[in-house]
């Protein structure tokens, strides 16, 4: 099985810390959620892994070959993120050609067809693109480019949510048709969080949490009904957030639910993601206690 190691990886822009001696294993056929704040590292990561910056020191291995400045083994991974190594001058349908050049698996058809139902003209030049359709470009080549290990750095960036949920639908559709690594590098957490099965979070330039989807999510629960009730509920609990609307309110509790039947006006339910992220990432609360 392919995998990606990353191995006691640091980097500094002056006198930033972008990645503080990270050390991470993407495996095959995933899709994992890289989620962070602005300025956690994550662009720097994926920066590193693609070659297009190099680590100041640690190293990327691909099934234990370093990557850095290695055009056979960088042909296994491709990076969709907000520069483009292209000229703006050529059309849309010229970058798919130039694009299957140094991607031999690119699927060209699959890329017209999907230019098609997105609406891309096909013949315009990638400077003429509005935000979105720059965007959903960018998409295209993602998704039919057929590299083991596929990353998008925020791939719905001015997209509406029409064609977000399309990409969604197209991203599950291609995944399961032809399996391989996708790592979504995103800030709309709840969006992604029924697709991702993995989650990295990286926090000031240091991964703090990769684990399942699943076994993050039980991490801790909502709790909602009769504000006095609630209230009542959480004392002595690790409460990360509330909201109130009228008599009602909602608590986000981390934890695990006791087995001590609570008040029959209370209703539980799984704690959704990015209630969890914040608390995660929040400078006032450290993760130690989780």
């Amino acid at each position: 099985m392919s995998k990606i190691e990353i191995k006691n990886v640091s980097k500094r822009f002056k006198e930033t810390v972008a990645l503080d001696n990270v050390t991470l294993t993407l495996e095959e056929n995933k899709i994992y959620g890289l989620l962070g704040r602005n300025g956690a590292g994550k662009s720097t990561l994926l920066n590193i892994i693609s070659n297009r910056v190099f680590a100041d020191s640690g190293e990327v291995l691909y099934d234990g070959e370093v990557v850095t400045e290695n055009d056979r083994l960088q042909k296994n991974i491709y990076l969709m993120s907000e520069k483009s190594f292209y000229s703006d001058n050529l059309n849309v349908k010229q970058i798919f050609g130039w694009t299957k050049e140094f991607y031999p698996d690119f699927d060209y058809d699959y890329a017209m067809k999907l230019s098609e139902l997105f609406g891309l003209n096909t013949k315009k030049r990638v400077k003429q693109l509005s935000t979105g359709y720059s965007s959903i470009f960018k998409l295209i080549l993602a998704l039919s480019v057929n590299t083991p290990f596929t990353f998008l750095d925020e791939p719905v960036l001015g997209l509406d949510a029409n064609h977000r949920e399309l990409f969604y639908k197209l991203l599950i559709e291609t995944y399961a048709e032809n399996p391989r690594t996708f790592v979504l590098s995103t800030h709309l957490i709840e969006e992604v969080s029924k697709i991702i099965e993995d989650i990295v979070i990286i926090k000031n330039g240091q991964i703090i949490r990769h684990e399942s989807t699943e076994d993050l999510l039980a991490l801790g629960y909502t709790v909602s009904g009769p504000k006095t009730v609630v209230d009542a509920y959480c004392q002595g609990r690790e409460i990360i957030g509330e909201d109130t609307l009228g008599s009602l309110k909602v608590a986000y509790c981390l934890g695990q639910r006791d087995s001590v039947s609570a008040d029959l006006t209370l209703e539980f339910s799984p704690l959704d993601l990015q209630k969890l992220f914040v608390q995660l990432t929040n400078d006032s609360n450290e993760t130690a206690s989780l």
